[in-house]
């Protein structure tokens, strides 16, 4: 459907460096509101937005418990509006920024703050399996068909390896065509001071770095992080009435959507898939309305992050945004279009898998390292000529928001507003993240 309502744009990001979480035991440097802290006074000083213009706030997070939002907000002054808590899986963060959007571009609000931030436990995510129901009772049963179910392995690695699988014995991908993602994604958060891991692999490396689940290995895996990541969302009349023209990035489409009925359908049993259950069909859905609305297909993109939480998950997800023909995911990242230097660059910024996954704040990480691409603003991991961008952000059980971005044309050129010197997609200062004091 095309878009409807006003134009909106990011017009301030930001984002803590994300980090491993405490081991069991220890205290960590930087508790839930610290990491919220820097996100929102990155974000407000890269635009020079006054708290109080803000009118209404969404956080998102999965693990704090109730009240998230107005733990990590009301320390930074903000009182009086409405703070919204999203929870949607792995989606939380984009959640929060779909959300925030709707409320501009429906009219209601002129200025809004879409916050994403996680506290999270050491080891594995979803290592254990709960005696009641749970989010994913319709997904283990398909998988279970196909596969047999591993009490020794957590179940997420299971569900992606599992596709993975599916797609290796449909279409001839192999084992190498995964761990060359996992290389890739090393290889780029080497240059994203913000990433949890900025080591770099070789391929050899990455296909002997331990076994966690067939086909995948512990470095093509995301690991539990701590982070936060904050995105400014305002009508153009609010980027004309603060001459924010500079940096505003414009949100051509946004859609959401959930799984689609046939990927559990019982009377096509047969025909039931781990590639379905894991988001392809809602992800292709999701991206076809986007493009719809955006009036942009996969040709006209540069640069893609997307929910890379295993390696299997970015192959798939090649084939659903329409990067490349079904099947064809391996030829895409062996033919080295998925890097610098190739038709896109998928994940500059590391991916799930090397800069982390604080859940709740990684969709709005992705909206950060997009800004700042089509900014010119990442230094080394810079994508030449980024016009567009689009973003993918899964979460199971299920839920996927994609975003297309741009900078409008007649905008690029345009000085900044913001008087902080240096980059923000590249901050000299992103090593130091002990918790800083608020500048509001």
């Amino acid at each position: 459907m095309p878009q409807k309502g006003r134009r909106v744009f990011v017009v301030g990001v930001g984002m803590s460096k994300f980090c491993k979480p405490a081991k069991k035991g220890e205290i960590a440097e930087m508790d839930l509101p610290d990491h919220a802290e820097v996100a929102v006074t990155r974000a407000l000083e890269d635009c020079e937005v006054d708290p109080k213009e803000v009118e209404q706030a969404i956080c998102g997070n999965m693990f704090f418990g109730t009240g998230a939002g107005q733990r990590s907000l009301y320390p930074l002054g903000f009182y009086n509006i409405p703070i919204h808590n999203v929870n949607n899986a792995c989606a939380t963060g984009s959640n929060a920024l779909l959300l925030a959007r709707q409320f501009v571009q429906s009219g209601l609000n002129e200025c809004c703050l879409a916050l994403g931030v996680e506290k999270m436990q050491p080891g594995s995510l979803g290592g254990e399996m709960g005696s009641g129901a749970t989010m994913l009772d319709f997904h283990l049963g398909v998988m279970s068909e196909k596969f047999d179910l591993s009490m020794k392995t957590p179940m997420m690695p299971q569900m992606f390896g599992n596709a993975g699988r599916e797609h290796m014995a449909k279409y001839g991908t192999t084992k190498k065509h995964f761990a060359m993602i996992g290389e890739k994604n090393h290889r780029h958060s080497k240059n994203n001071p913000y990433a949890q891991f900025r080591d770099v692999y070789t391929l050899e490396q990455v296909e002997k770095s331990g076994d966690i689940y067939e086909p995948l290995t512990k470095l093509q895996c995301s690991p539990t992080s701590d982070g936060a990541g904050c995105a400014i969302v305002c009508s153009e009349d609010f980027v004309k009435k603060h001459g924010l023209e500079g940096q505003a990035v414009e949100i051509i489409g946004q859609a959401m959507h959930t799984d689609d009925a046939s990927s559990f359908d019982d009377e096509n049993i047969n025909e039931r898939s781990c590639i379905d259950v894991v988001g392809f069909p809602m992800a292709k859905a999701c991206a076809e309305e986007v493009y719809t609305q955006a009036g942009k297909g996969p040709k006209d993109v540069q640069v893609v992050e997307l929910h890379d939480c295993f390696s299997c998950n970015e192959l798939i997800t090649y084939e659903a945004l329409g990067l490349c023909g079904e099947g064809e995911g391996g030829k895409l990242v062996e033919s080295g279009n998925a890097t610098f230097g190739g038709k896109y660059v998928i994940n500059p910024s590391g991916g799930l898998i090397s800069k982390g996954h604080p859940l709740g704040a990684t969709g709005l990480a992705q909206c950060a390292e997009l800004c700042w691409q089509l900014r010119g603003e990442c230094g080394p991991r810079q994508v030449d000529n980024a016009k567009v961008a689009l973003q993918h952000n899964l979460g199971l059980g299920g839920a996927c928001v994609i975003t297309m971005y741009q900078r409008p044309a007649d905008w690029v050129g345009k000085v900044p507003k913001r008087k902080r010197t240096g980059a923000l997609g590249f901050p000299e200062d992103a090593e130091e993240e002990t918790t800083m004091k608020s500048k509001l």
